[in-house]
């Protein structure tokens, strides 16, 4: 267990290095059981025994399991939706999941919110914050007055991808490779964005 930044008789800028470090690892073994498991299907024990740090020192960085969930999916999807251009968002994030299986990937956070939203009050406004700034991200993209309705048939199938890939693991979906996936994904969402509104029947 990780007990550096206790360390009395440790320099000071020692022990800085020590807990900067550990924040990083209760980090990535958050980020990686979360898209393993869910957020409700990993305790703080499970995090903090896959980061070889003590869970005093998980309380001490984040708050709560809930505030180490806010800050994974900050470092993660939000970050990324704020450094991508919304035309590459899409493509962006499907590539991200199609190849974010692997533990170590910096940003599951598709992985988390398919695995954790719905399934515990606790982590619903976190995930829910990013899939809505996702949203508006994408409604942007078509201009048309139906861009919301739009934008949420295109998370539908990015979600929807995700599942089947990651979580279900149906084949061939699950061992396709990713440039295929994204040619042909991306190729027919264009129409999406391009699509004229249909007219109101009434």
């Amino acid at each position: 267990m990780d007990h550096a930044p206790d360390a009395p008789g440790a320099p000071v800028g020692e022990r800085r290095r020590d807990a900067g470090a550990t924040r990083r690892r209760l980090l990535d073994a958050a980020r990686d059981l979360f898209a393993e498991r869910g957020y409700e299907g990993t305790t703080v024990r499970d995090i903090a025994e896959r980061a070889g740090a003590n869970q005093a020192l998980l309380f001490r960085y984040f708050g709560s399991k809930q505030g180490l969930l806010t800050e994974v999916v900050a470092q993660g999807g939000l970050e990324q939706l704020h450094a991508t251009p919304p035309e590459e968002l899409f493509e962006t994030a499907l590539r991200s999941m199609l190849t974010s299986s692997a533990a170590g990937t910096a940003d599951r956070s598709l992985e988390v919110y398919l695995r954790s939203m719905g399934r515990g009050d606790e982590a619903t406004g976190t995930l829910r914050e990013l899939g809505e700034q996702y949203q508006s991200a994408l409604a942007a993209l078509s201009g048309a007055a139906d861009g919301a309705l739009r934008a949420d048939l295109a998370m539908a199938w990015l979600l929807g991808i995700g599942l089947m890939r990651t979580v279900v693991a149906r084949e061939p979906l699950a061992s396709a490779d990713p440039d295929t996936v994204c040619r042909l994904v991306v190729d027919t969402l264009d129409h999406l964005w391009s699509a004229p509104p249909e007219s109101d029947p009434r």
